[in-house]
């Protein structure tokens, strides 16, 4: 990694480029109350359905998703509970109040404790005050255990499940005001690339082409979450390696990037050769090309998620790479769940049975690894329809048109 001056002078030198370069998420129309409102009554509608009598949310992208509270983890429990009747209730330090009611955007209690208090137990009391106690109670799947283990002392003999049928079964079918918010992301990222591109030149390092990509993710309205870039060998492992690589003529450049737009993230991939592409790189971008309509095409409502994952490698294998996730070939699963988070339940990948509907959003990245060597991904994210998958970014149409 080269020091931070170094790439801080990279972006200053392109400064006069990035002038004309503009905020192309102005006048977004953000999450409103009624959604955040309709999301309340499903997540009610769902409880009832599972037999969960509430469902306790740290903070994150859920709490967010549910209550507009945007706040962090800390030793200290700050938390939401959603009862199947009624208004949702956080439970947070006192001192803290007057800061999370900051971004409350749902009519809630707020309940407080104190540094010498048990916050589990204000938890706990919530819950028999709205006679709940005896149900079922979920927990959002990245809780914590002291949360987990704390509610469940606190209540006695209460039954903690999975809130995953609640959460998940909100958050994984996306509304029009989702798919608005993660197009403006694909959107500001593909515009990055098409500026990052033409100014990559001869002995950059990865860590100054990402530079470069984080300040037009910048300068365009996103907030850039990641901006890697990967140059010969080290394309050829996913998350590239610690060596330092310089472009050179011949080499492949293989960039992963994504942004964030009012909380709602992009993720893609693209990969060409410096320079003049040879016959093999050639062919192996071909073949990844035709690995992402294999998905595409395999992504059917009603399919089980992991058969477009089996559609690709088996078409992998019949080029005599794999089996399986071996390498050379696709070391990873073909695609990953994206929206608030960059990694979202469900994945494409071998084995997943959850059926495809529409609303659900996945990256399309089955890229092929040839160890010692290099590597190719094409990574576009699609969201699916009644009718079958539709793109947010679309695929490039060749290695010297990679953007």
């Amino acid at each position: 990694m080269l020091p931070l001056v170094n790439l801080a002078a990279i972006v200053r030198a392109a400064e006069p480029d990035l002038a004309g370069v503009t905020d192309m998420t102005a006048g977004l129309k953000p999450i409103d109350a009624a959604e955040r409102a309709a999301r309340l009554v499903r997540a009610q509608a769902l409880m009832r359905r599972n037999g969960i009598g509430a469902v306790l949310i740290e903070p994150g992208s859920s709490m967010i998703y549910f209550t507009g509270v945007l706040w962090r983890r800390s030793e200290r429990l700050t938390a939401a509970i959603i009862p199947v009747e009624g208004e949702p209730c956080i439970v947070t330090p006192f001192f803290e109040e007057p800061s999370v009611r900051e971004t409350l955007a749902v009519p809630a209690e707020v309940r407080v404790w104190q540094e010498d208090q048990n916050p589990l137990a204000v938890v706990a009391g919530f819950l028999r005050d709205r006679k709940l106690a005896g149900r079922p109670i979920g927990i959002e799947e990245t809780a914590r255990f002291f949360a987990f283990d704390g509610l469940a002392r606190a209540l006695g003999e209460a039954k903690l499940v999975s809130a995953n049928p609640v959460v998940r079964g909100c958050r994984m079918i996306k509304t029009p005001a989702e798919l608005a918010l993660m197009q403006a992301a694909t959107d500001v990222t593909i515009a990055a690339y098409r500026w990052v591109h033409p100014r990559v030149e001869k002995g950059m390092t990865g860590s100054e082409i990402g530079a470069l990509m984080t300040a037009a993710t910048r300068r365009l309205g996103g907030d850039a979450e990641f901006s890697m870039a990967l140059i010969g060998e080290a394309s050829a492992y996913p998350h590239g390696s610690r060596e330092v690589h310089r472009v050179a003529d011949g080499q492949v450049v293989l960039m992963d990037c994504g942004c964030t737009v009012q909380g709602y993230q992009s993720d893609v991939s693209r990969t060409w050769v410096h320079g003049t592409a040879n016959t093999a790189q050639r062919k192996l971008w071909e073949q990844v090309a035709e690995g992402q309509r294999i998905a595409f095409a395999a992504a059917r409502i009603g399919a089980p998620a992991g058969s477009v994952d089996d559609a690709v490698r088996a078409q992998y294998a019949k080029w005599g790479y794999g089996p399986g996730y071996k390498l050379p070939g696709l070391s990873h699963r073909t695609g990953h769940g994206i929206g608030m988070d960059g990694h979202e339940p469900v994945n494409l990948v071998h084995g997943e049975v959850t059926p495809l509907a529409a609303g659900m959003c996945f990256s399309d990245e089955p890229g092929i690894y040839i160890p010692g060597q290099y590597g190719v991904r094409l990574e576009d994210c699609f969201y699916m329809t009644a009718d079958g998958p539709r793109w947010f970014s679309t695929p490039p149409a060749s290695i010297d048109a990679p953007v």
